[in-house]
């Protein structure tokens, strides 16, 4: 008879793991004075600086599906989500904190394998380690039974989702929380855009959205795309997408940007927000949009397929890039942190009468440009 992991086992596993981790991820130097243990860890905030939060949920279904995505993908991508708004705002990461609820069915090895469980903390923590980030705490809880639930016609942001076995097991949830820190009145902010400014963007577009059909068309073909340490985003931007941190500091401690947001509902989406907060309004050139390699394999006739790569760039999301403004004063290099930069616009007055963001395609026609990337309870 198998002995089922108390929670208390669980907890007591992840701090001996951690603890074996490299100093940077146990908490006993940099910014974590006491880590997992005590009822709150401990921080240290450096002087002159201000403290910066965020936090990500991660919902099987909406976000991910176990018979899509491994472990590793999945517990890399809850931390990478958080790690993006961080790098949005050039902050500096301090600390991480995870609450995880699991079906208990998780936590239990199977023929000597490593549990679900502990495959994702498995890609989780190879991201934290590539960017020296400590655990600090977090909780966890064993998610209910969904005996006779479907999933049929459940709106996800994985739009691809379809049907879903009814059985018995509960779903996977998992909140991070991120701190960061800034020098005060440093962080980058997304209503200090200018007009005239241009718009720029890190990085390549549509390449997550472009990796989620194809994972959607062909699942087994991912199953061993587990390796965290390939972990490319030009390989599985959608799997292991890239938070641009060094990017976002750069940016910041060099003063190049005037605003700047990440990526992660879509390029329409998170552009309309920058817009929304600056109050201003936006014209993007679509020839001059980086599309992701990834995208060439669309589309089986030409005008059809250049379509279908420009709704990916525009509206597919979870490319986790940066999106920035910068004075058309600033000279920008073609990469920071080995990282392209790409100018694809610029930011405007708004005017009566005129769409908030518009799309300048052949010639000098522009067209309205809507918000159409993700966003939880639109009707799809």
């Amino acid at each position: 008879m198998k002995t089922l992991p108390t929670e208390r086992a669980l907890i007591a596993s992840l701090r001996e793991r951690l603890q074996a981790q490299p100093e940077n991820l146990s908490g006993r130097r940099g910014a974590v004075r006491l880590g997992i243990g005590d009822d709150c860890a401990i921080l240290r905030i450096p002087r002159g600086h201000e403290v910066l939060l965020t936090t990500d949920m991660s919902l099987e279904i909406i976000h991910f599906r176990r018979d899509w995505h491994s472990p590793e993908s999945v517990g890399h991508r809850c931390l990478a989500r958080g790690l993006s708004d961080l790098a949005a705002m050039g902050a500096r990461p301090l600390a991480a904190f995870l609450s995880l609820a699991l079906p208990q069915e998780l936590t239990v090895p199977q023929r000597g394998r490593p549990t679900w469980r502990d495959r994702f903390f498995a890609g989780l923590l190879a991201l934290a380690r590539q960017h020296a980030i400590p655990l600090a705490g977090g909780d966890t809880a064993q998610s209910p039974a969904r005996s006779g639930m479907r999933a049929d016609n459940t709106r996800s942001r994985n739009t691809h989702v379809g049907n879903i076995r009814p059985d018995s097991t509960g779903l996977v949830m998992a909140d991070i929380v991120l701190v960061g820190s800034a020098p005060r009145q440093r962080a980058m902010l997304r209503a200090t855009a200018k007009a005239g400014d241009r718009i720029y963007v890190t990085g390549h577009l549509g390449g997550a959205a472009a990796e989620l059909a194809a994972l959607a068309a062909h699942p087994r073909r991912f199953a061993k795309a587990i390796i965290t340490s390939d972990v490319s985003p030009t390989r599985h931007p959608h799997l292991f997408p890239q938070p641009r941190l060094a990017v976002g500091q750069a940016l910041r401690i060099r003063r190049l940007a005037t605003a700047a947001i990440d990526l992660s509902d879509g390029l329409s989406t998170d552009l309309d927000h920058l817009c929304e907060e600056s109050g201003l309004g936006a014209v993007i050139d679509a020839a001059c949009l980086p599309m992701h390699p990834l995208l060439g394999a669309l589309g089986a006739m030409p005008l059809a397929a250049m379509e279908e790569r420009l709704q990916l760039a525009l509206h597919g999301g979870e490319d986790y890039e940066l999106l920035f403004t910068a004075s058309p004063k600033t000279r920008l290099p073609r990469r920071i942190a080995g990282v392209p930069i790409t100018c694809i616009g610029e930011m405007l007055s708004c005017k009566r009468g005129l769409p908030r963001m518009q799309l300048a395609g052949s010639g000098t026609r522009l067209i309205p440009l809507r918000s159409a990337g993700w966003e939880h309870y639109r009707r799809r």
